[in-house]
């Protein structure tokens, strides 16, 4: 898998948990994101975008360069807290190539 392929997959993944998060959440059921989840969503867009570790990259929440800023970052946590384990639920098949290309990259290393 491409950095650019990994870099998509991340991105479409963390759209997913955050629509997951915003449908339950927020009450959003016409698949569109309220404006707080929105601005979540751009936030994380740039800073996946932005990614210097993407071509060896693990969880976020093991990385050593913490690319979130500290309000972000426990934006973040809180979504991916909630909407990660609905995920396996949501798109179970997501999950499991994320969470395998993940696994992959550490044990790669």
């Amino acid at each position: 898998m491409t950095t650019e392929e990994k870099r998509q997959l991340e991105l479409v993944t963390m759209k997913k948990i955050i629509h997951i998060y915003c449908r339950k959440k927020h009450s959003h059921c016409d698949g569109t994101l309220c404006d707080a989840c929105n601005d979540v969503w751009q936030y994380a867009q740039q800073r996946i975008n932005a990614c210097p570790h993407m071509a060896h990259k693990t969880f976020c929440s093991t990385c050593k360069t913490h690319c979130y800023e500290t309000t972000y970052r426990e934006r973040i946590r809180e979504i991916m807290r909630y909407g990660g384990p609905r995920l396996l639920f949501d798109s179970p098949m997501m999950l499991l190539r994320h969470m395998f290309i993940e696994w992959k990259e550490k044990h790669a290393q």
